[in-house]
């Protein structure tokens, strides 16, 4: 049973949220946050697997708010940002944040569903658009002066593995470029991952463009 704290400021909105996951025999919703501040207490309290965070809250956002929540424990909740605006800011602040995916409000309800799912079973919820932000948004970044030290302990293939990651491709894509099983690319995919600290696939993203280790146009 995958737990999913619900935290928006319209009740009407968790009403709906609500309603849609009570017809999933494996997600239950457990709580629900009114704002920022309380969904920073309840989700500590509660420790669900997935928050649905909103972006916009009184007393404290939602990316603030998921910025404190998983700045000292990154395993306590996976969190899910939903906004209706779909606004490039939001996405590079929630990804930087510490959040698992980032979901429009409008999105239908089986993805919502899909979305909860993916983020519990340890995945991250990047779609193709929200890669293509984050390398546009790098793209105008200057280089990083120097390599962080970590990097040096990933061999030649984790490395490999690591750049196609951050260009967005799927465990099956770089198999078939790498020409090796799933199961392999699995296997360099969580040891890059344990190596260089990161929580997961929206991670690695991040951290690859915002450190320099590939580039948009990169081969």
């Amino acid at each position: 049973m995958i737990s999913v704290l619900l935290a928006d400021d319209q009740a009407m909105v968790r009403a709906g949220l609500r309603l849609i996951l009570s017809a999933e025999p494996d997600i239950k919703v457990v709580g629900e946050a009114a704002d920022g501040v309380e969904a920073l207490a309840t989700a500590r309290r509660l420790q669900p697997d997935v928050t649905l965070m909103d972006v916009r809250m009184p007393r404290l956002d939602g990316i603030s708010a998921t910025r404190q929540l998983l700045q000292n424990k990154p395993t306590l909740t996976r969190v899910v940002v939903l906004t209706t605006f779909d606004e490039d800011s939001h996405v590079y602040e929630a990804l930087r944040a510490g959040a698992s995916g980032f979901l429009l409000k409008n999105a239908p309800p089986e993805d919502l569903v899909q979305a909860i799912r993916v983020v519990a079973a340890g995945a991250a919820l990047l779609d193709p658009a929200v890669t293509r932000r984050v390398i546009e948004e790098f793209a105008r970044s200057p280089i990083p002066a120097a390599t962080p030290a970590e990097v040096n302990r990933l061999t030649d293939r984790e490395l490999e593995v690591l750049h196609l990651v951050a260009r967005g491709l799927s465990n099956a894509e770089i198999a078939a470029t790498l020409v090796v099983s799933e199961a392999t690319v699995k296997t360099h995919v969580a040891r890059v991952l344990d190596k260089l600290k990161l929580r997961d696939r929206v991670q690695a993203v991040v951290y690859a463009y915002e450190h320099g280790l590939i580039r948009p146009g990169a081969d």
